[in-house]
C-alpha cells in the first residue's frame, strides 16, 4: 500500500506538471506567433575546462522574423554573428575571421521544434522537466534533456528561464556533454521593434 501510495502521487505531480507545462507551451506559442521582431540587450557567459574563469561578453540582439538575427558584441570583443535564413556570418575583425556557413539543418530543427512543432512533438524529442517558479525571481524554469544519442553527444542539457508575466524567454543555458556551458541572459527586451533594415549588416 505505500508503494502505490507512492506511485499514485507521483503519478499525479507528474500529471500536473506536464498539464502546467502544456499550458506555458500554449500561451508561449500565441505570444511567439505575434512577434514579428525583437530587440534586446545580452550577456553571454561561457564556462569550460580550458577556462580559468568564465568568460563573459555582452552585446546587443535584433530579430526579424522568419529568420534574420544579428549578435553584436560589445565587450569583451568587437564582433558580429549574422544569421540569414540557412547562412550564418560570422565576422571577428580583432581575430581577422570572417566565416559563412550553412545552417540549414540546424534551422531546421529550431523550426519543427520550437516554431512550427507542437508539445507532443517537443515531448518526442525531449525529456521535458517543469520545475515551475524558480529561484530567479519571476520566472518559470524549463529544462529539456535530448532523447536521441546523437544529440546527446554535443547537448546534454537545454535550461530556459521564462518571463512570469511577459512568456517571453529571458535566460537559456545550454549544457554540452563535456559540462561546458553556455548561458544567455536577456534584458531591455523589446518585442515588435522598429528596425532599420542597414542594421543586419555585418560591415556597418
Amino acid at each position: 500500500m505505500v508503494f502505490a501510495a507512492a506511485a499514485l502521487l507521483t503519478a499525479q505531480r507528474k500529471s500536473a506538471a506536464d498539464d502546467a507545462f502544456d499550458s506555458l507551451y500554449r500561451h508561449g506559442s500565441e505570444i511567439n506567433a505575434s512577434l514579428k521582431t525583437l530587440t534586446a540587450r545580452f550577456t553571454e557567459t561561457t564556462t569550460s575546462s580550458l577556462l580559468t574563469r568564465p568568460l563573459v561578453a555582452r552585446g546587443t540582439l535584433a530579430v526579424v522574423r522568419p529568420s534574420r538575427v544579428i549578435l553584436r558584441y560589445i565587450e569583451p570583443d568587437t564582433r558580429i554573428v549574422l544569421i540569414d535564413g540557412n547562412r550564418m556570418t560570422m565576422s571577428w575583425p580583432s581575430r581577422s575571421i570572417r566565416q559563412v556557413t550553412d545552417i540549414g539543418a540546424a534551422q531546421g530543427r529550431i523550426q519543427k521544434y520550437f516554431v512550427n512543432g507542437s508539445v507532443e512533438d517537443l515531448r518526442h524529442e525531449f525529456e521535458i522537466d517543469d520545475h515551475g517558479a524558480s529561484d530567479r525571481r519571476g520566472t518559470y524554469h524549463v529544462s529539456l534533456v535530448p532523447k536521441r544519442k546523437q544529440i546527446r553527444e554535443t547537448l546534454a542539457r537545454l535550461d530556459l528561464w521564462v518571463g512570469q508575466s511577459s512568456l517571453l524567454l529571458e535566460t537559456l543555458q545550454m549544457t554540452f556533454a563535456n559540462g561546458d556551458t553556455k548561458e544567455m541572459a536577456f534584458e531591455d527586451v523589446v518585442p515588435n521593434a522598429s528596425i532599420d533594415p542597414a542594421a543586419f549588416s555585418v560591415d556597418r
